[in-house]
């Protein structure tokens, strides 16, 4: 039975980048927020985005992100409309990948908000990646077209590092990434010994 790593961190911890490290090490790994895009472009995913949100988000029926993104993450109660649409889908979609890769012994669920969306609770084992809220920032800014305030905002949205790591099984500090690849084969290490024990 293929277990699941759940991998989850804040904004700007650098997750996907360990999700690559894990990748590099043999281990398949699904990226929630990629599930996300794909399952949005589908028909009825569009129809209740449209419903919920307008028809202004969407500029020859391609949903403007950001303009969703700026929407959501001021206001907890859209963000809680939005990942009730989204969320069912990206579920089905990680099940048909998972049956595809069932000749794994681990594969990484990679998603910003495990804990916040109670996926956490169909993982095997959780991995929580960190960094400081400066490195965090920092690394947001240069990756998106957006602003700090933007990035604060989402930050307030999602749980922070002390929460996360109560109910992980390992943290990553991610400052550093010659280290934070070691880790990663420490991880490894130590779910090949329970393997071999269970």
């Amino acid at each position: 039975m293929t277990k699941v790593i759940g991998l989850t961190g804040g904004i700007g911890s650098g997750k996907t980048t360990i999700a690559g490290f894990f990748n590099e090490m043999g281990i398949p790994v699904y990226i929630a927020d990629d599930g996300a895009k794909r399952v949005m472009q589908s028909a009825e995913i569009i129809e209740a985005v449209k419903t919920t949100f307008g028809e202004s988000l969407f500029d020859n029926n391609v949903l403007n992100r950001s303009k969703l993104a700026e929407i959501v993450f001021k206001d907890a109660d859209k963000l809680a409309k939005l990942n009730s649409i989204v969320h069912p889908a990206v579920k089905k979609d990680f099940e048909s990948w998972l049956l595809e890769h069932q000749s794994y012994e681990y594969v990484i669920y990679e998603a910003a908000i495990l804990f916040e969306s109670g996926r956490y609770k169909e993982c095997d084992y959780i991995i929580t990646v960190t960094a400081p809220e400066e490195i965090r920032i920092e690394r947001v800014l240069k990756r998106d077209n957006t602003t700090r305030e933007n990035v604060i905002n989402r930050m307030k949205m999602q749980w922070n590092d002390e929460k996360r790591i109560s109910l992980s099984n390992f943290v990553i500090n991610n400052s550093n990434l010659k280290i934070a690849r070691e880790e990663v084969v420490e991880i490894l290490k130590i779910l090949k010994i329970k393997q071999n024990q269970s």
